[in-house]
């Protein structure tokens, strides 16, 4: 997995425990080889164009140039796949840098019984809620080309919020998070690394 670090000010570093304890996770519940290591990439760094998977995640401000926007356009139409974790805040800003790189395209709502939510742990309601956000519905929002998902949007759940640590959640909110809520973050964290190896 390789988070992209984006330009604009936003935290693209957030939750810097999360990715390691999914692949920690992902490791030890599945038969899936995984690179225990985070990459981190800027769009068109060599490590970016030789990453399937790309993250990202944060509260704040994206930006993309228009030749990251046209790069990341290639990569993702080629084959690979971004998973956008909005991690409180980013979505005014995702939306619109995301209609650079594609502006003919729609976000699709997943629905309840999509494979996603079924490929190895079973969520019949769908998306786990993870943090309150504005206490709205967890959506998981998709972008297809071909056929194929070349994106996910998981909007006001904050998985990446349920991989973190114990002791880095604690830091940063001053709460515990509840043990079943880590596990259905990083169950669902799983399907969607499973989806997107096999859709």
């Amino acid at each position: 997995i390789t988070r992209i670090h984006y330009g604009g000010g936003g935290d693209w570093y957030a939750n810097p425990s999360s990715i390691p304890n999914l692949l920690s996770f992902l490791e030890q519940q599945t038969i899936i080889a995984v690179d225990p290591i985070e990459q981190r990439a800027k769009i068109g760094d060599d490590v970016f164009f030789s990453s399937p998977y790309l993250y990202m995640t944060g509260h704040g401000n994206i930006k993309f140039s228009e030749d990251e926007a046209q790069i990341l356009r290639d990569h993702l139409i080629r084959g690979a796949f971004l998973h956008a974790d909005d991690n409180y805040g980013m979505d005014k800003s995702f939306r619109r840098e995301i209609k650079k790189v594609f502006p003919d395209k729609e976000w699709v709502e997943l629905p309840n019984s999509h494979p996603i939510f079924n490929t190895y742990y079973k969520f019949k309601n769908g998306l786990p809620k993870i943090h309150k956000h504005d206490n709205k519905i967890p959506q998981a929002l998709a972008m297809y080309h071909n056929k194929r998902i070349i994106a996910l949007y998981t909007l006001e759940t904050d998985l990446g919020d349920g991989w973190e640590s114990d002791e880095e959640h604690e830091r940063v909110t001053g709460t515990k998070l509840s043990p079943t809520k880590r596990e259905n973050a990083l169950k669902m964290g799983t399907n969607i690394i499973f989806f997107a190896l096999t859709q």
